[in-house]
Order: C-alpha cells, then structure tokens, then sequence
C-alpha cells in the first residue's frame, strides 16, 4: 500500500510588473492557509514520509510556512525541492511518481494546478474536481510498488481544504446573513430559518473533517437556532407538519451532544488545567480523546447516511413551502410578544422554586428556558437590546454549571476504566478529589442562580 498527498501551493500574489510567474509569493491569505492546515497535515500523517516540492517560490513559501508552524518535525531539511514538480502537466507529475524507490511507502507533493487535480482523476475518477489553493488530496493506491500505478485504481481518497480546516477562514466564505432588522415578523423568521440552514448545510465539511471543534459548535447552534424558532412559531399559529420537521431536526442537535461537551471539557483542560499529576492529566485526556474520535466518527457516519440528506432536504422543502409562507404572514408583533411574556413568566417561576436540595436537572431547565427566550427576543433584537444584554450573566452562571456536570459525568466514565489497583490507582485518586472541587464550585453556582432576579424585575446591565 501507498500514500499519496497532493498539496497545493497556499494563495499566491498576483506577479508585479516584470515579475516571473514562478517568483510570485504567498499573500497575506496565503499565510493563512499555511497556518490552518500545518496541525491537520501532522495529524493526517502526511508529513511522516517523503517530502517534495516545486521550485516555484509560492510551493516553498508553503513548506516554510507549514515548518514554521512546526518546528519540531525539521521539515525544511528533510524537504526536497525539485525542478520537474513546477509543472501543470499532470503526466509529467505522473511519470516523476511512477519513477519513485519502491521502499518509499509515503510522498508528499507540493505543486499546482491543473497537473495535481489531473493526476488525482487519472488515479481516482472519485477524486474531488476541485482543489483550491492550499487544499489537500489524499489517497490510498493499493500496489507494491510506484511503478505499478494504473488508472482508476485506488483504495480511498479524502480532501481537505482551508476552510474545511479553520472555521476562521470559513467565516469569509460563510453564507451571509441577510440584515432582518426592519422587517416584518413574517419575513424575520422566515429570513433567519433560511440562512440557518444554509449555514448548517455550509458547515458540513468543516465538522466531517473534526479539525476545528468550532465548526460543530456552530453547526450545533444553527440546528438548536432553527428548532427553537419553529417552536416559537408552532406556540403562535398552528402548522401541519411542522412538529415532525422539528423532530428531526431535535434529534440531529442530540447526535452532537456528546461531541461538544467532551471538545469544551478538553479545550478548559488546555486553557485552566486541572490540579493533576502530569500522568493524571495525560491518561484523563488521552481517554477523552479516544472518546472524541470514536463520537466523532459516529456523527461522520450518521451524516452520510440517506436518512440525515432526507432530514435536511425535508426542512428545506418546508422553508420553501407556500403554505409555510403564508401561515408566517399570520404573525404578528403582538403574538410574538405574547409567547415572550409567557415564556418569561415560566422562567420566573422555575427560578423562584430553587432550592438548596433542588436537583442539577432543574438547573438545566432553566438554562434552555433562558435560550429559548433569548431566541425569541433576537426577533426583535432593536427592541430587546437591553433585556438581551441582561440575559447574559445568567446564561453565563448556567452554562457554567452545565459544563461542571457534563465535565463530572466523563471523568467518573473515565474513573469507571481505570483499574482499581495498579499504576492507574493514583490518578484514578487524584480524579475523585477532582470531582468533590467541581461538586464544590458547582454549589456555588447554585448559591448564585437562586439569587438572581426575577427577569420581570431584572434591572438591565449598564
């Protein structure tokens, strides 16, 4: 078995006057590009075997780029760059390959286009059409030898771009929300479901490739976005069909529960790491790791099944759908308002019901009572500014809370894995004096949301 990685040189400069193509330099988008995908090629094992790339100055200004972001692997040293890989003929590219050692198992290749993407469908018709600058092909050819590639054979082929790769870049690319301010309720929300789901379809590649946890994080919101607003509208005016859709999209939000809890309990272990032994530390977060591949892997799966494309297409014939339409035109300022004051009145209630013993589940029921008001409330976000703002420091006490409980429930999961007795006996230790902290900062917690105001009440913040 072979690897293959096809790399192609980062965003280049336009050529200033006089200037060689093959002398143009990275831009500033370019270097970005670099920077996003160095960690996801070290991670892929792309930069394990042999490296080599074109003399143009952009492809070397890549692999600088990518070694500079990791300076442990020496990749500038063991690169090497070579006059033949400056080439658009995908043939030529070919007959370098095929010329490789047979005892070299894995090439990298920094080059350009249009020769990397037709090497790529001669090896593979499968293989993405597309390779924008920076993106990356990889695939699998299942022969012995370099010299026995033939056309159409290959085991598997994957792409990764920069903007599947960094949420950051993809924000510059991301579907645009349309500006809804002044609209009307009916336009508003069928505005905000739209580009809802156009961001959540938008964001697919970026949460398959599970490079940068930011892209569930948004998809995950999107979802929760849609489902709480079309339950805002099912509680206005009747819809046939709407709960079901709703349904579906509940059950889509839930396959990423587990996914984001465990990426925001690794990334507050990065930024505030706990009070563990270096080797406590280690073993907790090699097994949430673990737990994220193998979570993350499930969600790829259930994604590319038929049922998640007929979930998806389903909310956006609904979106689409003239009686849908028209139902929102029924809605008025005064309905939305109405379903707002209920909402914040039930929330009220829950919070005077807390007591010292009330159980952790109550306090998550008033965190998604608090979301669904702040969804409702960003309908009309120019009235509700100043009640929006002081939303916030409950919604920060409670989703704090939130994070300890789910942080408590992986590590006693991870406790329950280790052996009682034995080299794992002491972190398995150094994790139950972890948890009685987290039970101790989550009472105060408690102590804090009891003694919140009631929202009707609730002075907005300065």
């Amino acid at each position: 078995m072979k690897e293959l990685y096809l790399l192609r040189h980062a965003k280049a400069s336009r050529a200033s006057s006089g200037m060689e193509d093959c002398h143009r330099p990275l831009s500033r988008r370019g270097r970005r590009q670099v920077a996003a995908m160095a960690g996801p090629l070290q991670r892929l094992g792309a930069l394990d075997g042999e490296i080599h790339v074109s003399t143009s100055t952009r492809t070397r200004q890549t692999l600088l780029g990518i070694a500079e972001q990791l300076p442990d692997l020496s990749l500038d040293s063991r690169a090497r760059y070579t006059e033949a890989l400056h080439t658009f003929d995908w043939k030529a590219l070919r007959r370098w390959l095929m010329a490789r050692p047979p005892d070299c198992d894995r090439v990298m290749l920094i080059g350009h286009n249009p020769a990397l993407i037709g090497l790529a469908h001669w090896l593979c018709r499968q293989a993405a059409a597309e390779l924008p600058t920076g993106g990356l092909l990889g695939l699998s050819l299942p022969v012995e030898s370099w010299q026995d590639l033939r056309k159409h054979r290959v085991e598997r082929v994957f792409r990764l771009t920069p903007s599947e790769a960094s949420q950051t870049l993809f924000r510059k690319q991301a579907p645009r929300a349309t500006d809804l301010d002044r609209a009307r309720p009916d336009k508003r929300l069928l505005g905000l479901l739209t580009h809802q789901y156009r961001m959540v379809r938008a964001l697919e590649p970026g949460v398959i490739a599970g490079f940068d946890p930011e892209f569930l994080h948004q998809y995950r919101v999107n979802l929760r976005r849609s489902r709480a607003i079309g339950e805002s509208v099912r509680a206005i005016i009747g819809v046939p069909g709407l709960g079901k859709v709703l349904k579906r999209l509940k059950h889509r939000a839930r396959a990423t529960s587990d996914l984001r809890d465990l990426d925001v309990f690794l990334e507050a272990l990065d930024q505030q790491p706990a009070s563990l032994s270096e080797q406590a530390r280690k073993r907790l977060q090699d097994w949430l790791e673990h737990q994220v591949r193998e979570r993350h892997a499930a969600l790829c799966h259930a994604m590319a099944q038929p049922g998640y494309a007929r979930d998806m297409a389903r909310w956006r014939h609904f979106l689409s759908d003239k009686g849908f339409r028209q139902a929102l035109g029924a809605v008025t300022p005064e309905q939305v308002e109405a379903v707002l004051a209920e909402r914040t009145l039930q929330h009220d209630a829950d919070l005077a019901a807390l007591a010292d013993d009330s159980p952790d589940t109550s306090l998550h029921e008033l965190r998604k009572t608090i979301k669904r008001i702040r969804y409702l409330a960003e309908l009309e976000p120019r009235r509700h500014r100043a009640f929006l703002a002081g939303l916030k420091h409950r919604q920060t006490l409670l989703g704090e809370f939130q994070d300890l409980c789910t942080q408590q429930a992986w590590i006693r999961a991870c406790i329950v894995s280790m052996p009682a007795a034995g080299p794992s006996a002491g972190a398995r230790k150094e994790c139950l004096d972890w948890l009685d902290c987290l039970e101790a900062r989550k009472a105060e917690l408690h102590q804090s949301v009891m003694a919140l105001d009631p929202l009707q009440e609730a002075p907005p913040l300065p």
